[in-house]
């Protein structure tokens, strides 16, 4: 028999039983192989990681996954449940008293043992009963045709009885206004509020405690507080009150908003120093409570209706500071409570000076003072409204970005292993980023990492770690966030990244710093020094590096690049020796960075810059031989960590060695600089020209004696 053709080859193999056979049996064998060796779990996991890296490694760009840095935390709170607390009424209460008081009977009525509301757990368990019938029904329904007719007729008839019912209701409603139709056109026209009836309103209320006085004036509130919506025809058909002048309008808005918290703890018995949840939970179960509580919803609902509809400075800083003494009232109402954290939130985002500060300080109490349920909520609203602040970065925006990142570090001090926990998720969503950008370097990955939202969001974790590492135990933290901060400079190592090249040195100085531990950043300053740049470039426009990320490519070519480059190398690099300056180990930290600089001396052509490094390196050597004497008078061993630690500590606190002066002035030419090459700055120039005037501030650069400065490092 001849040999087989290539095609006949190709059919018995994929075709022949045999070969069918065979095949089935070696997948079975490796099958229970490896369901032996290891869980089903665990090969499923394994597969997945595999396709994970094949994909990865074959660069593809539909495999890229997007990571959103606001949406790693999932707020609970819905904004529509914001509005859940405002009924179909108008928000005006009745000025009949017997009203309220059948109002606190039925609110009783809904209290149980523990003072609490159970209305809101009845609505939950009914909520559920319903869902379990309406699924056994449509299952029931499937199955029975005849019970889903059955259904359907007995609706049709529960239909018909509701139609003839509403009739009937229509026909009653007609004969009524038809008996009372000169009262009810007066109740519908607008009352006309004049200073006098608001004056004396003021004077019941505050002399008498009168309850039927304070509802008129909480009425002519709500419309004072609506006034600009009501007046652009919006709500005119919801218009109750009128107002003769504007002495009246503004008499009746400055009074509730001055005098409405304290007329509400008087009516309930309270002094300013006991108002607390607990004193207020065990107020909901006296008559007391059940008489002023439409009050003081009515009151809280005007107020933050007020806060959206204002937009001076004045007026909202005066209502937020009255909101911010009405917190214990927004807590027997937690819808509107939600409705104030949005309000607060945005306000402390958007706004600017003592809004911003005022709003804060709501957020603050809030988070501080009450449960940790609404920690968490302050927590994910103000991180997802820091985050959407940080699209573009301007120099005017940069002291308010500043702000915004320093209050929440402040706000995650109220509960810092809670915030801790929550940073872990931010700071693992931003090495998933990162590692994406460094597995792919496709243009979509990098440009995640290379914005503003992803830097800002770097910075504020590095200030809460700074703050709050001596303190609790976040070692996880900073050992993540110096490895992304390490791949930022490995991923973005080009001459144009200098800015975020400089960021990310800050970063780690103010993280060894803080800490107290060693971080390695010589090597990444001294690259700055061999950057690729001309010699003898003109000066080209000023270029500020606070507010930027990339440099454009004509501006490495000018004068102005290279000083960057030289002074920002020098700055990053005294600050890294001053903070090991008195250490046991600092000849040996500065030996490598002395041998570069001095190469780097002999090869630039640059006076400036040739003046510059020397004076450093005269400063460091000196600093060398200042510690290496104390060091041989000493006579401990190098085991001996705790005497280590205590070398030269109290010359440390004194600051009077002579490199600690050097980079005092370092950094004051730094400030000095920084001012002067901002152009958006207001008044940049002018304050540049002051400070080079005065005395020992620029000259101790230049090779004078430094004078010895109060200010810290």
């Amino acid at each position: 028999m001849g040999k087989l053709g290539k095609k006949a080859r190709k059919f018995a193999k994929k075709n022949l039983q045999s070969v069918l056979r065979r095949k089935r049996k070696t997948n079975a064998l490796f099958k229970k192989k490896a369901s032996k060796r290891k869980d089903p779990g665990d090969i499923e996991e394994q597969e997945e990681d595999t396709r994970v890296l094949s994909n990865v490694r074959r660069g593809k760009g539909k495999d890229l996954e997007h990571f959103s840095l606001d949406a790693v935390y999932t707020d609970d709170d819905d904004d529509d449940d914001a509005t859940v607390d405002d009924s179909d009424s108008d928000g005006y209460l009745s000025e009949d008293l017997s009203l309220h008081v059948a109002q606190s009977d039925g609110d009783n009525y809904l209290k149980d043992n523990s003072g609490g509301s159970a209305l809101s757990s009845q609505n939950k368990e009914m909520y559920l009963e319903l869902v379990k019938k309406t699924k056994k029904l449509d299952r029931l329904k499937k199955k029975d045709s005849k019970f889903s007719e059955l259904l359907e007729s007995y609706a049709k008839e529960l239909e018909s009885f509701r139609n003839k019912e509403a009739h009937a209701d229509d026909d009653e409603s007609i004969d009524g206004t038809e008996l009372v139709n000169g009262e009810s056109e007066s109740n519908n026209e607008s009352q006309l509020l004049t200073s006098s009836d608001v004056n004396s309103w003021c004077q019941l209320v505050t002399e008498q405690q009168s309850l039927s006085a304070l509802t008129s004036l909480l009425n002519g509130y709500r419309s004072a507080c609506h006034y600009r919506a009501e007046s652009s025809g919006v709500l005119s058909a919801d218009l109750r009150h009128r107002f003769q002048n504007s002495e009246a309008f503004c008499k009746i808005w400055i009074f509730m908003l001055n005098e409405g918290n304290n007329l509400f703890r008087k009516l309930l018995g309270l002094s300013e120093s006991n108002i607390r949840k607990d004193k207020l939970s065990e107020l909901k179960n006296t008559s007391k409570w059940n008489t002023v509580k439409p009050l003081i919803k009515s009151y809280l609902r005007s107020t933050l209706y007020l806060l959206n509809q204002v937009s001076e400075t004045e007026i909202l800083t005066f209502s937020l500071a009255q909101v911010r003494a009405s917190m214990p009232f927004f807590f027997a109402f937690p819808s509107l409570l939600r409705r104030l954290v949005m309000s607060a939130v945005h306000f402390w985002a958007a706004g600017g000076g003592s809004v911003s500060s005022y709003a804060f300080l709501i957020i603050q109490d809030l988070a501080s003072m009450y449960t940790s349920d609404w920690f968490d909520t302050c927590f994910v609203k103000t991180y997802k409204s820091f985050i959407g602040r940080c699209h573009f970065v301007e120099p005017v925006q940069l002291k308010h970005i500043q702000f915004l990142r320093n209050s929440f570090v402040e706000l995650c001090t109220v509960d810092v292993q809670k915030s801790s926990r929550k940073a872990m998720v931010s700071i693992q969503q931003l090495a998933k980023i990162l590692h994406q950008g460094l597995q792919t370097k496709k243009k979509e990955a990098v440009k995640n990492i290379c914005n503003w939202q992803y830097i800002s969001c770097i910075d504020l974790w590095v200030m809460f770690i700074s703050a709050n590492v001596r303190d609790f135990d976040l070692q996880p933290l900073l050992y993540m966030i110096i490895q992304i901060i390490n791949g930022l400079t490995l991923l973005f190592r080009g001459p144009r990244y200098l800015p975020l090249r400089v960021k990310c040195i800050q970063w780690l100085n103010h993280l060894s710093s803080s800490s107290g531990i060693f971080i390695p950043v010589a090597s990444l300053i001294l690259d700055v020094l061999e950057y690729k740049i001309g010699e003898g470039g003109k000066h080209g426009k000023v270029v500020s590096l606070s507010t930027g990320i990339k440099l454009p490519k004509h501006f490495l070519k000018s004068r102005n690049y290279q000083e960057h480059c030289i002074l920002s190398a020098i700055e990053l690099l005294s600050a890294h020796f001053a903070q090991w300056s008195y250490h046991i180990s600092f000849p040996e930290l500065a030996t490598i960075s002395l041998i570069r600089l001095r190469k780097f001396h002999e090869t630039t052509t640059i006076e400036s810059f040739k003046r510059v490094v020397k004076r450093f390196i005269d400063q460091v050597e000196q600093n060398i031989v200042y510690v290496q004497k104390k060091r041989d008078e000493v006579a401990f061993s190098p085991k001996d960590q705790q005497s280590v630690e205590l070398f030269l500590l109290l010359e440390k606190q004194s600051g009077n060695a002579p490199f600690t002066q050097y980079y005092k002035s370092i950094m004051t030419r730094a400030v000095t600089r920084n001012l002067a090459s901002n152009e958006k700055f207001p008044g940049a120039e002018k304050l540049y020209k002051k400070i080079k005037k005065l005395p020992g501030s620029m000259k101790n650069v230049n090779g004078g004696q430094p004078e010895e400065r109060t200010g810290s490092d």
